[in-house]
């Protein structure tokens, strides 16, 4: 079945960066668009950024476009996200996804931005 497994959160100081990764497996990774999407403590969920298969295509929300890269490696069938400059509203349980017969995403990895 459709696995996503993030990992690389942690506590990091404003300013600071992080490169979150995200394992995919059970489905056509190379086929597949990819997101990420995060959510704030007692808010919903927002979305991040997004990337075609290809690589080709990027996007990002207003609020991180300039601060985050998404990428990814098809070979390894790997999604990155590069987080720079980092907010204190950047916090939240960060996730990514894909689209397998319905929204799929992984259990998350925790992003703290605090000093």
């Amino acid at each position: 079945q459709v696995q996503l497994v993030e990992s690389g959160g942690g506590l990091v100081q404003p300013g600071g960066s992080l490169r979150l990764s995200c394992a995919a497996s059970g489905f056509t990774f190379s086929s597949s668009w990819m997101w990420w999407v995060r959510q704030a403590p007692g808010k919903g969920l927002e979305w991040v950024s997004s990337i075609n298969a290809w690589g080709s295509i990027t996007q990002y929300a207003d609020s991180v476009k300039g601060r985050f890269t998404i990428s990814r490696d098809n070979a390894k069938n790997m999604l990155y996200l590069q987080m720079n400059s980092l907010k204190p509203e950047d916090t939240a349980l960060y996730y990514c996804a894909t689209n397998s017969g319905g929204t799929v995403r992984g259990q998350g990895t925790q992003v703290t931005v605090s000093s």
